[in-house]
């Protein structure tokens, strides 16, 4: 069983997989998309999903820090239903406030990485974080 993680931005999806026994999870690629031309990088996932023999999804969901629903969760909700449809496969939803924040935390205290190879990486990170969250059960299940 392989589940793949997904951090949903207005500009990029970071890729994460579990390992085939769903323990740890490891960062795979960003793809860059477009909203505004609806080009959400659907045929590059769908050769990771093959490739990897994915078996469900984990779309991280950036709630408010009140746990409302804004702009952005409702945008990662709806790509979590384009991948359901085309994929006909479970998709699972983790909170995720604050993962992108950690990740950048952890890429300045422990590699002490640039501001521009941050920028390169940190959605794969959060990505990782997502699905690490969800495979660890610490994170309650949204949806």
């Amino acid at each position: 069983m392989r589940v793949m993680g997904l951090d949903v931005g207005s500009k990029t999806v970071g890729v994460a997989v579990s390992d085939p026994f769903g323990w740890t999870a490891q960062g795979v690629e960003i793809i860059r998309i477009n909203e505004a031309e609806e080009e959400f990088g659907f045929d590059r996932l769908k050769e990771l999903v093959a490739q990897y023999e994915v078996d469900r999804f984990v779309v991280g969901l950036p709630k408010n820090m009140n746990n409302s629903i804004g702009p952005r969760a409702e945008a990662s909700m709806s790509y979590g239903e384009k991948i359901k449809e085309l994929f006909s496969l479970p998709v699972d939803y983790q909170d995720e406030r604050l993962t992108t924040v950690q990740a950048e935390r952890m890429l300045v205290e422990q590699a002490n990485t640039s501001r521009a190879k941050r920028k390169k990486v940190i959605d794969k990170l959060a990505a990782v974080m997502i699905l690490q969250n969800y495979l660890d059960g610490s994170g309650k299940q949204l949806f």
